[in-house]
């Protein structure tokens, strides 16, 4: 017998001291309801302070809270991950949804066969994966969620902060993902058909469904890059082509000699595109590119420019099939194929309306300006009158490498693709900041220019509220045109896209949705009036994963009918329109839908759900009772754009928010000045949309989607309850807004707008008893000052904190951020005043290319910090000169060389510590909020 006693677990020091401060914190919260002077956040960021002064925590302890918070936060984010797709019904409902498309009515005759085959293989929403700079993981945490939120457990240990990712990294984390999406398809493929076979026979073989397809511009989106050359996206559609060939043959390889014509066209097809690949410049040096041109051309034919010849091979090998799953894998082979040609993913590019402009002032001597509305009704003239007299020019790459207009060489790049690639499936061509007809006519002179006006699909992309309310003129300006008329009927398509981003944050997300609907449902109309209601109408919505940027948070079907309202859709169908939804997943983020078999297959079962459900016949009350819905949003709008205007709040976006950040993509969040810190942001327009909403995220504030709401709901308290309770599609709206007040706390909000008043640093100067804080404190307090944010950023707190307490009194269940999201805050904003402290203590120092110890002091309270610390390394070496202790042969000076050591081992090192630990804090706010941007 063993009378050991057992032993005692062990010492979790990191779990305790997360608990200790969590019950501190609560304790603080629950204080601050009756005494409205309390500030919680600050009191426990004081705390933690003083346990680092007094050593019962040091930066390694901290890091060890952080990294525990984030594991936790990011397992919690994997649950509700797999809760978004659904993934608990996973796939398993494909078979029931392809049953009812055969048989609506259980206890009714199948529909006719011909029905059935309109029904399945009519393209009805396409997934688009994109480049946005949302990859927020590295991707070995991005893959650990995934595994996660599909059964297994989160391991610890992994870094949380992302690594800013190459061109090449970002395509082959959406080729993971699309690769995993296409498997999905195939599965949804092969209900639709094996629900065919059971019904009609061997009528099934000539199906070719394609309900859902798979799109990417990863690679070739030029909007904003200046890092993607012409070779880069020639190479990267190159490689779509190469894993489509090797994905047909991987499939084929299991199914027998039936299949071996084909899969003996495939090999020498891929072994074709492997030499061109091979043979692909890096740079555009004229001898590279000529013996590019060389293998492109010379391989075409081996290397396919259609799948037309493989397609034809597939009838006799299922003729000579040994059995029905042999036919039905061919069937589902072939299916992926034709629907998706010669590539992984149909072909998105993308460039701005001004691209378009420049390219016509060169070649058409055009100089007015859209903008201008006295010279745009002859603009639009003279671009009608080109377009009639337009003479096609050939294209080689040596007119590629010499043309300088981006928009001509993007098209001479796609004309090269469809020419010596493939040309069975057309390219979108999106458009940003699409305010005129004349973009699109201009575009389509391009095009026929070039010869692909038949290749290309000319999408506008409107985003900013003005783009939402007055697209379907910009449309109008188009439609007059009979060429532009023409080109959709030969394409059988009108292709638009919709933004969430630049709409959202300046007049509101619900707005923005409110707006882009409207405009959707003119839109019909108008293709009505103009006799082209016999054309399909493609809506893009290209959102982010975040509330902010209109991705829902409840699931992924709320998401789908939010952007899409099933009402919307049953309006463009009574008016006879044939509709396709896209819908954008942005970078690593929205790849995680993506992330394994499991989730692939879940989100695939939701979009065809979604695709193929009737269009709600119940009423809404929010349509019926249309002058309330138009005053609550347009009451959000008007706060919004008034919010946006007032100096506070840019002065809060860029106080140190940018800072909060790591790059999550090719570029940074604003624009950077000389002088030793990043530029006075004076307007928000000056940040990019998506870190324009990271910072909001990481300062606890979701403004764009909660500011607002408070003057809404107030106008008409009873009216709100009672359209939130009887309106689906008002309640999905305002539940963005409860999932936004989840992630936002204006304690929080507040201790970061305390931060920035040198106030409390004179309070807290004139309590210390720490030798040498009170200095440091003050000297904080004066460069502050300096720094002249807090009164601007003070009144801009007063009017979103006047507006969330009445939507508060009015929505009194509304949720709260919790404890541990609270905690992160309040950690990292301990280490920013660390960092502070640290940064008045740098000795004086002579101008260093052009930057005074003033200027870098102030950037380090923007915290700028990596270049302050790169300059400082230059102004205080950590080493002594290398020519110290050398005998040159005479006497020396007393001392040879200075080193710094000393500031580096108490200032700089202690600084840079901190600020990764900054930077690992707002990695764990990522998660708990569930986006980046």
């Amino acid at each position: 017998m063993n009378d050991a006693s057992p032993a005692a677990p062990a010492a979790d020091a990191t779990g305790d001291t997360i608990a200790d401060l969590l019950l501190r914190l609560r304790e603080a919260r629950e204080a601050a309801a009756t005494d409205p002077f309390g500030d919680p956040v600050l009191l426990i960021a004081l705390a933690i302070s003083r346990r680092l002064d007094d050593g019962r925590l040091d930066a390694g302890a901290v890091a060890a809270l952080i990294a525990r918070i984030a594991d936790t936060a990011a397992g919690e984010r994997a649950r509700r991950l797999a809760a978004y797709v659904g993934l608990d019904r996973g796939a398993a409902t494909l078979d029931a949804l392809a049953a009812r498309l055969v048989r609506p009515d259980p206890q009714d005759s199948p529909v006719p066969f011909a029905t059935y085959r309109q029904v399945v293989e009519r393209p009805r929403f396409a997934a688009v994966f994109t480049a946005h700079p949302t990859f927020s993981l590295p991707p070995a945490t991005g893959v650990a969620v995934a595994a996660a939120a599909s059964g297994a457990e989160f391991p610890a240990g992994l870094s949380h902060r992302p690594a800013t990712p190459t061109l090449t990294e970002e395509f082959v984390q959406a080729v993971a993902a699309i690769q995993r999406g296409r498997d999905a398809l195939d599965a949804l493929n092969g209900a639709l058909l094996r629900a065919a076979r059971g019904v009609w026979g061997d009528r099934w073989q000539a199906l070719l469904p394609a309900p859902v397809i798979l799109s990417s511009w990863v690679g070739y989106d030029t909007d904003g890059r200046t890092d993607i050359g012409w070779w880069d996206t020639i190479g990267l559609r190159l490689t779509m082509k190469r894993l489509q060939l090797q994905r047909l043959a991987a499939q084929l390889s299991t199914i027998g000699d039936c299949a071996a014509p084909i899969a003996a066209r495939v090999a020498q097809a891929e072994s074709a595109v492997a030499r061109q690949l091979e043979a692909l410049p890096q740079q555009p040096a004229p001898e590279a590119v000529q013996a590019f041109a060389g293998v492109l051309v010379g391989e075409r034919d081996a290397a396919l420019t259609s799948p037309r010849p493989l397609l034809d091979l597939f009838p006799e090998a299922m003729a000579r099939a040994p059995d029905e799953a042999a036919r039905l894998a061919l069937a589902v082979a072939r299916a992926g194929l034709a629907a998706h040609g010669l590539a992984l993913a149909h072909t998105h590019t993308r460039l701005n309306a001004s691209q378009i402009h420049n390219a016509l002032r060169q070649r058409l001597g055009l100089t007015a300006s859209p903008d201008d509305m006295a010279s745009r009704r002859g603009l639009l003239a003279a671009m009608n009158a080109a377009l009639g007299d337009v003479v096609t020019q050939p294209v080689d790459f040596g007119a590629l490498m010499a043309e300088q207009a981006s928009a001509v060489r993007l098209m001479m790049t796609m004309a090269q693709i469809t020419k010596h690639v493939d040309a069975s499936q057309p390219v979108r061509f999106l458009i940003a900041e699409t305010e005129s007809g004349y973009t699109l006519l201009g575009a389509l002179w391009l095009a026929k220019r070039l010869g692909i006006d038949r290749l290309i699909e000319i999408s506008p992309l409107f985003e900013t509220a003005e783009a939402l309310e007055r697209g379907d003129k910009v449309v109008e300006e188009a439609l007059r045109s009979p060429f532009f008329r023409d080109y959709l009927r030969g394409h059988g398509r009108l292709c638009l896209q919709f933004g969430y981003s630049d709409s959202g944050r300046y007049v509101g997300q619900l707005p923005a949705s409110y707006l882009a609907e409207r405009l959707k449902l003119r839109l019909a109309d108008q293709l009505k009036r103009h006799g082209l209601s016999d054309i399909e109408l493609v809506l893009f919505d290209t959102h982010g994963e975040s509330i902010g940027r209109g991705g829902h948070p409840d699931s992924l079907a709320d998401r789908l009918d939010y952007l899409s309202p099933p009402q919307a859709r049953a309006a463009l169908q009574k008016a006879g329109l044939r509709l396709r939804e896209e819908s954008s997943f942005q970078g690593g983020d929205g790849y995680l839908l993506f992330g394994t078999a499991e989730l692939a297959a879940a989100t695939i079962a939701r979009i065809a759900e979604h695709a193929f459900a009737a269009p709600s016949a119940e009423p809404d009350p929010i349509y019926a009772e249309s002058d309330y819905g138009a005053d609550f949003f347009a009451t959000i709008r008007r706060e919004m754009q008034v919010l946006v205007e007032d100096p506070g709040y840019a002065a809060l976006l860029g106080a140190f928010g940018p800072g909060l950040l790591d790059r999550t993509g090719s570029r940074p969040a604003a624009r950077q000045s000389d002088m030793g810190g990043p530029a006075r942001i004076t307007h928000p327009s000056q940040l990019r949309a998506i870190p324009n909403n990271a910072i909001l995220h990481q300062m606890g504030w979701l403004a764009n989607t909660l500011h607002g709401m408070g003057a809404a709901v107030a106008a008409n308290p009873d009216a709100f309850a009672d359209m939130r309770a009887r309106s689906p599609r008002f309640a999905r709206a305002v539940a963005m807004a409860a999932r936004a007040a989840a992630s936002s706390d204006l304690g929080v909000l507040r201790a970061g707008v305390d931060t920035l008043d040198p106030g409390p640093w004179l309070d807290r100067a004139g309590a210390t008893t720490r030798p040498g804080r009170r200095e440091e404190l003050m000297d904080v307090a004066a460069a502050l000052e300096r720094l002249d944010l807090s009164s601007a950023v003070r009144r801009m707190f007063r009017r979103l904190q006047a507006d969330h307490l009445a939507l508060r009194s009015a929505w009194p269940e509304l949720p709260k951020m919790p404890d541990r999201l609270v905690l992160l805050h309040a950690l990292r904003l301990a280490l920013i005043h660390r960092i502070w402290l640290l940064a008045v203590q740098i000795p004086e120092f002579s101008p260093r290319h052009g930057a005074t110890r003033e200027a870098l002091v102030r950037g380090i309270l923007q915290l700028d910090v990596e270049r302050a610390l790169a300059l400082l390394a230059e102004v205080f070496p950590a080493r002594p000169d290398p020519a110290t202790g050398l005998d040159f042969h005479e006497p020396a000076p007393a001392e040879g060389g200075a080193s710094y050591a000393a500031e580096h081992a108490a200032l700089f090192r202690p600084m840079a510590g901190f600020f990764q630990l900054v930077r690992e804090c707002s990695a764990a706010i990522v998660h708990e909020v569930g986006a980046f941007g």
